[in-house]
């Protein structure tokens, strides 16, 4: 019995190794390969017409993140005050930039944070801004359904993204190649 707990840990002492560099590189592809383009799609349906666009957000930007508020001046942008303007600015620059810094890894425990911070208020604005309260939309955990958009996908999103904040990108990052440059520069 000994022989086979041996041989185990053995394997598994190996397994754990390789999961070290292994699982942050993974987490950022799983994250690459489902939301990188989702979040940058969405970022393009907030910006406005031409060069200016990129100050000037489009009357989409203004109903996906403050649809009541929209509504309720009739969908007329320009009645909203300047902190509605400064949040959809930062939502839209948030979809470009937070996704793009995780998937090269730089700044990268900082920018699953800030995404998180980000699922959050995007789940909470289709909840109370959208309405998105029927059951299969909000889902339910522990029941026999896995499908629900808000409560079970984007759990596994914030895992993703929580793996990464407590990891890091691992050894395939700039974050990395910045660490070992650090660490070999002299004093």
């Amino acid at each position: 019995m000994n022989a086979l707990v041996s041989i185990h840990n053995l394997i598994f002492d190996q397994v754990e190794r390789a999961g070290d560099w292994l699982l942050p590189l993974f987490a950022r592809f799983t994250f690459a390969a489902t939301l990188w383009i989702y979040y940058w799609n969405s970022g393009l349906t907030k910006l406005g017409d031409g060069t200016f666009g990129l100050f000037s957000p489009s009357i989409g930007a203004y109903s996906q993140i403050f649809p009541k508020q929209l509504e309720a001046v009739g969908y007329d942008a320009s009645q909203l005050s300047f902190f509605h303007w400064v949040v959809v600015m930062a939502g839209t620059y948030a979809e470009f930039i937070l996704p793009l810094l995780i998937v090269i890894g730089l700044a990268t425990r900082l920018a699953a944070l800030g995404m998180i911070g980000f699922v959050v208020m995007q789940s909470l604005t289709d909840i109370y801004g959208h309405g998105a309260t029927d059951i299969k939309t909000l889902g339910a955990w522990f029941d026999h359904l896995s499908d629900g958009v808000i409560m079970d996908q984007r759990l596994f999103w914030v895992f993703t993204l929580t793996f990464i904040v407590v990891k890091g990108a691992g050894f395939l990052s700039i974050d990395a190649l910045l660490r070992r440059r650090t660490a070999t520069a002299p004093a």
